[in-house]
Parts: C-alpha cells; structure tokens; sequence
C-alpha cells in the first residue's frame, strides 16, 4: 500500500541522489511527461525503457510519473479531455453524441466514445508538455535549495 510516508520517503531518495540537479530534475519531468502521456497501460513500461534507453535514473522518472496514479487517474482525464475540447474547438454541447452510459457495451463503445477521442489525444499531449515543462525547474529548484541548505 503506498502512504504519504513511502512517498516521502521515496522523494527524500531522490534529493540525496548523487546525479546531478539536472539529470535528476530531467528525469523527474520525463516522468511527469509520460503520467499525463494518453497511452495508457503503458506507463510503467515507458518509465523503464526511458530510464534504459537515455540513463536517467529510474527511482527520479519513476516518481515523476506516479503523477498518474489511482487517485489521479479521473481529474488527469477529465482535465485532458477538457483542455483537448479547448485547443481544438469543440464543447460538449456542440458534439453529435452524447455519451448513455447504461447503454455502453463492447459492441457500440468506439462510437459513443470516437467524437471524443481525437480533443482527449490532443489535450493529454499538452498536458504532457506543460507539466514536464513546469516540472523541471521546479524540480531542479527543490535538488538545489534541498543539498545546499542540508551542505550548510
């Protein structure tokens, strides 16, 4: 079960790491990228292969993504659905199908679902770049204040 402890305990790695602020704020927000990334189910695998892949360290990218988790998991939807709706010009009101959730099975779901899919696609493409974009000063701001004020 993961607790604010763990995860705390997990974040006080990442700042002791011996990476520089840079590398460990660029995986960090590589792994913000890929928590808002729309290719779901694959997350933890994109976690290890960009930690293989480009030698980032795999706790630091791993954190980062646990963005995404259980309890995030519907506003992260429904904020790219929504920015999505924003970028590309669409509202709920102006789609053709509105969505009948007691009438959803296997068979009509690509269809109740499709109008949506392409302003979902977008809007978690930005929603990557912003926070991975936002992620790393940040990150790399908290390493560097974090080690300073702990060498002093």
């Amino acid at each position: 079960m993961v607790t604010l402890e763990s995860v705390r305990q997990q974040l006080t790695q990442v700042l002791h790491l011996r990476e520089t602020p840079h590398r460990t704020a660029l995986a960090f927000s590589l792994g913000v990228f890929i928590a808002f990334a729309p290719h779901y189910f694959f997350h933890t695998a994109s976690v290890v292969f960009c930690a293989w892949a480009f030698r980032l360290n795999f706790l630091a990218l791993f954190l980062g993504s646990f963005i995404n988790n259980p309890w995030t998991l519907v506003p992260i939807l429904a904020s790219s659905l929504y920015t999505g709706m924003l970028l590309v010009g669409t509202s709920s009101s102006t789609t053709s199908t509105t969505i009948e959730w007691d009438q959803m099975n296997v068979d009509n779901m690509f269809d109740m679902l499709s109008p949506y899919l392409i302003p979902f696609l977008v809007g978690a493409c930005a929603l990557s770049i912003v926070g991975s974009l936002m992620a790393y000063p940040i990150m790399r701001w908290i390493i560097t204040r974090y080690r300073r004020l702990k060498n002093s």
